[in-house]
């Protein structure tokens, strides 16, 4: 079983606001509950966010969406932080869990079918490392199987997981997608604009 892990714990300082909230492309959606519905759609039964401690309005938003909301008590620690959060909320569960696949709520426009061939990739070859790649740049998302768990653990969070990919190339195998979504992300007011075609909501969705 690999669990989806959609990371949403960051400040949004250029984007001024919360972006996982903000409007999806159709506007009757926010970002994270396009992530999780999308995750989901790729057949990851187990879909945790992981967002700031007291971020009450995204934990109602994942819970109307199915997923699992896990706080991250030391966000500004980077994203490994809430990368092993969620490790340590999956509990015994790890136990059973292949891997994570890895999404930052701020690359919104992934598709199911993306993620669901990322995750067949993971599961048909013995790479502790999958990721998503389009005209061979590497994008998301990013799968990390159970036996570098505590690799990641033991990493530097100044460093964050990026230097578990850079340890060893050879065990990092990249899926080439024909979507350039893998590497389109989100973090200001212009990348809004550019990405859905409009500009950004003075108001993300009425709850």
């Amino acid at each position: 079983m690999i669990a989806a892990v959609i990371l949403a714990a960051g400040h949004s300082s250029r984007m001024g606001r919360s972006k996982a909230l903000l409007p999806h492309r159709d506007g009757g959606t926010s970002l994270v509950r396009h992530a999780i519905t999308q995750a989901k759609s790729a057949g990851l039964k187990t879909v945790i966010v992981v967002g700031r401690e007291g971020d009450a309005e995204l934990e109602r938003e994942v819970a109307v969406a199915g997923g699992t909301f896990i706080a991250n008590v030391e966000p500004d620690r980077g994203q490994l932080s809430s990368l092993l959060a969620a490790l340590d909320a999956l509990g015994s569960d790890e136990l059973i869990v292949d891997g994570v696949l890895v999404l930052p709520v701020d690359v919104p426009l992934v598709s199911g079918g993306v993620l669901r061939a990322v995750v067949l990739a993971a599961e048909g070859t013995a790479a502790p490392i999958v990721r998503a790649a389009h005209h061979g740049v590497h994008g998301h998302p990013v799968v990390f199987k159970r036996e570098i768990f505590d690799e990641l653990r033991a990493a530097d969070p100044a460093l964050g997981a990026k230097a578990v990919v850079r340890a060893d190339p050879a065990r990092v195998v990249d899926v080439e997608v024909n979507d350039p979504a893998v590497l389109a992300d989100v973090d200001t007011p212009a990348d809004y604009e550019r990405l859905f075609g409009r500009p950004l909501p003075e108001t993300d969705l009425p709850r």
